[in-house]
């Protein structure tokens, strides 16, 4: 194992010793390799570049308390690629050479991994461009495929389950409704950037935008899904615009074997006056809960039109769900659910 001070890791960029890498060209991918973890080597007119042909997905591998390396749903990740590239019309590897080169990875990598005792895992970033020089405005005909892995801790460099604050955004906008909004695309995330930088500097920790069309729904934060907690539901918002996350996915399961109720719908912003939770959770944060959101018409104003307030700990079936969550994860708890892949590092 690496001399890592393990404690100390954020959700930041160290280097490891190789990423996987395959290229898809004249109708077949080539055998999947390993190379340093380096710079490679991409024609300056890629589509990547120009025409934001690319889609990525996040994972995590994790060492259990047993010593084993496990994956969290490596399939579903895969399968989301796969649609995300559809979108794309960019050629995509198989499920099964998705999940192969992120085993491939992790192993090449096993000293990156974190021991069970910190709250740090080894990241992974799959990520598929289109790599042929173009200059006209077209689906990429060739592309490259590679998975490449960082030792990381939480992604708020917070202590766990600290709730933070967020603020809603009517100005700006993650995706049109009938736009990419559903995909892992890198073109949604730079959608983000500008007003997620205001709200950095407002002193809020997230960020969350309402429906383009009508501005009075709530859809996603520019990291992550939505989801609260009204009495005994979980309630996450149900739009085609709105990237569907594996978390999220796993959390509505984990809540109903909980015995909770769990509802898809439209969420009206000003419902969270009723939740006694909320929260953002991704493959990143799993879950970070909030303390109070702040409803703002311009994210650029000093005042809130409205705010509303969920406490200054987290919720108890939040933390009850991030618990049982981790706990599969970490090989705490069993799998009832057939979620884990282990890894023999």
């Amino acid at each position: 194992m690496k001399n890592i001070d393990w404690g100390k890791l954020s959700f930041s960029y160290t280097k490891t010793d190789y990423i996987a890498y395959s290229t898809f060209k004249d109708g077949k991918w080539s055998p999947a390799k390993l190379i340093p973890d380096a710079d490679i080597p991409v024609s300056p007119y890629a589509g990547a570049f120009h025409y934001a042909s690319g889609c990525f997905e996040g994972m995590k591998a994790f060492r259990g308390a047993d010593g084993k390396v496990r994956l969290f749903r490596p399939e579903e990740n895969a399968k989301r690629m796969v649609r995300s590239a559809g979108y794309l019309d960019l050629a995509c590897p198989s499920i099964e050479q998705f999940i192969d080169m992120c085993v491939m990875v992790v192993k090449a990598n096993a000293e990156y991994i974190p021991p069970f005792e910190t709250t740090a895992s080894l990241y992974l970033r799959p990520l598929l461009i289109g790599t042929n020089p173009q200059l006209g405005i077209r689906s990429s005909s060739e592309s490259t495929f590679m998975v490449m892995a960082s030792p990381v801790g939480t992604y708020s460099g917070d202590k766990i389950l600290v709730p933070g604050t967020a603020v809603i955004s009517r100005n700006h906008d993650r995706a049109a409704p009938n736009g990419s909004g559903s995909y892992k695309v890198g073109a949604n995330y730079a959608q983000s950037l500008h007003p997620y930088n205001l709200a950095h500097k407002q002193g809020y920790r997230e960020l969350l935008f309402t429906d383009a069309l009508t501005h009075q729904y709530i859809e996603e934060f520019g990291s992550s899904n939505f989801f609260a907690i009204k009495g005994n539901t979980y309630i996450t918002p149900d739009s085609k615009s709105v990237l569907p996350s594996i978390t999220n996915a796993s959390l509505r399961t984990l809540a109903e074997s909980l015995g909770m109720k769990v509802e898809m719908r439209p969420i009206p912003v000003t419902e969270l006056s009723e939740m006694d939770e909320a929260n953002s959770c991704g493959t990143a944060v799993v879950i970070t809960p909030l303390s109070r959101i702040d409803d703002k018409v311009r994210l650029e104003d000093e005042t809130p039109s409205h705010i509303y307030k969920f406490g200054d700990e987290c919720g108890p079936k939040s933390r009850a769900l991030y618990e049982k969550m981790i706990g599969i994860q970490k090989g705490l708890i069993d799998d009832p659910f057939g979620w884990i892949m282990f890894v023999d590092c």
